[in-house]
C-alpha cells in the first residue's frame, strides 16, 4: 500500500487496514517514522524518535493481530509527551536538567498502551517541565505550528499536538496542568481532552503541580479520543490520587445524533477582554450549532472566574517549587562537578540545568510559601480555589455542560509573547479553571480563521461526566464538518 496513504489516518481507519491485512503494523510504523523524517525538521514535534522500539513493538503487534488478539490500539503508531517515564527511552522534560535521563520504569499510562499493543514512535517536545503556553520554553528547540510554521503550536503539549496535526503519529498523550492539552489542541486543529483529576494515573508523569496535573489524549477526532481514554483510564494503586471508579466504554456512547434533553451553560465571563473577534464569532456560531442540535442553551455566570488566573499562578508555582527541589545534582540528572563545595555545586546545577521560565516559577512559588507570605498568598489562593470548585458544582446542578472558546486567540507568532510573561499566561485564562476545580474538559476544532488558523471550542462537565462531553463533542463534530481538514505541510 502507498506510504502516503498510511499517514493522516484515524485509529479506526488504521484498525480496519490492520485487521483486513491490507497493511502490517510494521508497514504502518515505517510510514510514521518516514513521515517524521520528512517533516519534523520543520515542525520540531519530537525530542527523540524511538525507531528500534517502534519496529520491535510493531513486529509484536503483527503477531497479536495474526493470533486474533488485537485490541483497538494494537499496531497503531503514537507519541508520548516527554514528561512521561519510558523504560529504556530517554525522558527529558525538554530540560537540560534531565538531558539523557533514561527511566528504569514505564509510566502507568504508557504501560497500559503497551499492554494493548501500541507502537511508540517517539517522545514529544514540550515547554520545559511543562511550564509554558507556546513550546518555546523547550531547552532544545521550539516546536512550530503545522498550519503556519512561523507560529506557535501552543503549550506545554505543543509537540504532541503538532505531531498529530502534521500526521507524524495517529495519536499522542499530553499532560494538562492549566490547559496544556486543550490549548495546543485548539491551536493545532486537534481534539484534546483533560480528564477528571484522578481518572488517569499520574504514576510516571514527572510532576509540575501535583494537584493540577492530568494526562490525557490528543487525537484527530472525538471517537479516537474516546478509544484512547478508555485504554489509559482506571484506578492505579501506585498513585494515591487515583480514583477507584469504574471506567465506562466512552466510545460506546457516541451514537446520539442530537443533543435533545441537555442543558448547556454559556458563562459570560468566558468572553474575556482581548479575545480575538474571529474567535468570539466562531464561539457564538458553535453555541448556535448546539442549539440547532437540540440542546437548551442559556447564558449563566461564573463570577469567580476572574480570580482563577491569580489562583493558578500562586498554586502551580508553589507546587512546582516543592516538586523541583529534588533536582539537586545528587540523585540523578544534570550535576555540576566543577564547584568547590556542595552548596556551590547545588547552586550551579540548578542555575545551569533549569531554563528561565522554570526559574521564574520556582522563585514565585518559593516566595508564596515563605514565612510571612504563606497566609497572604498560598492559603488565600487555596480558599478561593474552594470557592471556584463550589461554583462549578452549583453550576452543574443546573447544567449538563458548560461551553466556551478554548483559547482567546488563534496561534500567535513565535517570539511574540516571550518578553511578556503576563501576556503568555493569559493564553490559558479559559482553560485553567477546569484544573483548579478538577473537572474534565475537551477542546474540539470549530473551524479556521480567515488567515487559515484553527479555532478551538471547549466543553466542560462535572467530575466523571466524560460521557456527556463525548456526546456533545461527537454531535458537534459531525455537524460542524471539520473532519478531514489538514494543515498544508
Amino acid at each position: 500500500m502507498d506510504a502516503d496513504a498510511l499517514v493522516g489516518l484515524t485509529i479506526r481507519e488504521a484498525r480496519s487496514l490492520l485487521d483486513s491485512r491490507q497493511v502490517s503494523a510494521a508497514e504502518l510504523a515505517r510510514a510514521a517514522l518516514d513521515r517524521v523524517g520528512a517533516v519534523d525538521g520543520r515542525v520540531g514535534a519530537f525530542v527523540s524518535v524511538t525507531e528500534d522500539l517502534a519496529m520491535s513493538q510493531a513486529e509484536a503487534a503483527d503477531k497479536r493481530i495474526a493470533a486474533g488478539a488485537a485490541a483497538p490500539l494494537t499496531g497503531v503508531p503514537m507519541q508520548l509527551k516527554d514528561n512521561m517515564a519510558t523504560r529504556g527511552a530517554a525522558t527529558t522534560c525538554s530540560s537540560r536538567m534531565l538531558e539523557g535521563f533514561v527511566p528504569p520504569y514505564d509510566a502507568t499510562a504508557a504501560r497500559r498502551l503497551y499492554a494493548r499493543g501500541a507502537v511508540l514512535v517517539g517522545k514529544g517536545n514540550m515547554d520545559e517541565f511543562a511550564m509554558g503556553s507556546s513550546t518555546e520554553n523547550s531547552a532544545f528547540f521550539p516546536t512550530r505550528n503545522p498550519w503556519d510554521l512561523e507560529r506557535v503550536p501552543g503549550g506545554s503539549s505543543g509537540g504532541p499536538a503538532a505531531a498529530v496535526a502534521a500526521s507524524e503519529c495517529v495519536y499522542s498523550l499530553g499532560s494538562d496542568t492549566g490547559g496544556s492539552i486543550r490549548q495546543p489542541a485548539a491551536l493545532c486543529g486537534a481534539v484534546g481532552m483533560k480528564p477528571t483529576y484522578g481518572l488517569v494515573s499520574r504514576y510516571g508523569l514527572v510532576a509540575f503541580a501535583s494537584s493540577l496535573d492530568q494526562i490525557g489524549p490528543i487525537t484527530r477526532d472525538v471517537a479516537d479520543c474516546a478509544i484512547v481514554l478508555s485504554a489509559i483510564a482506571g484506578h492505579d494503586p501506585n498513585d494515591s490520587t487515583s480514583l477507584n471508579a469504574a471506567v465506562p466504554d466512552y466510545a460506546g456512547g457516541l451514537g446520539a445524533e442530537d443533543l435533545s434533553g441537555l442543558r448547556i451553560g454559556v458563562p459570560r465571563e468566558y468572553f474575556v477582554e482581548g479575545m480575538d473577534a474571529e474567535v468570539e464569532r466562531s464561539t457564538r456560531k458553535s453555541i448556535a450549532l448546539l442549539e440547532d442540535l437540540g440542546a437548551e442553551v442559556e447564558e449563566m455566570s461564573l463570577p469567580h472566574t476572574a480570580y482563577a488566573l491569580a489562583v493558578y499562578y500562586i498554586l502551580a508555582p508553589s507546587e512546582c517549587s516543592a516538586n523541583l527541589a529534588r533536582y539537586d545534582g545528587v540523585k540523578y540528572g544534570f550535576s555540576d562537578r566543577a564547584a568547590d563545595s556542595m552548596w556551590e555545586a547545588l547552586e550551579r546545577t540548578r542555575a545551569e540545568g533549569f531554563g528561565p521560565e522554570v526559574k521564574r516559577r520556582i522563585m514565585l512559588g518559593t516566595y508564596a510559601l515563605s514565612a510571612g507570605y504563606y497566609d497572604a498568598f498560598y492559603l488565600k489562593a487555596q480558599k478561593v480555589r474552594a470557592i471556584i470548585r463550589r461554583e462549578f458544582q452549583t453550576a452543574f446542578g443546573e447544567f449538563d455542560a458548560i461551553v466556551s472558546a478554548t483559547s482567546p486567540t488563534t496561534a500567535f507568532r513565535l517570539g511574540e509573547k516571550t518578553s511578556d510573561p503576563v501576556q503568555m499566561y493569559l493564553s490559558d485564562v479559559l482553560t485553567l479553571p477546569a484544573n483548579i476545580a478538577g473537572i474534565p474538559g475537551m477542546s474540539v476544532p470549530a473551524g479556521l480563521s480567515e488567515g487559515g488558523l484553527p479555532i478551538g471550542f471547549q466543553i466542560l462537565a462535572d467530575a466523571l461526566a466524560e460521557p456527556t462531553i463525548f456526546r456533545i463533542a461527537r454531535a458537534f463534530e459531525r455537524a460542524s464538518g471539520w473532519n478531514g481538514k489538514t494543515p498544508p505541510i
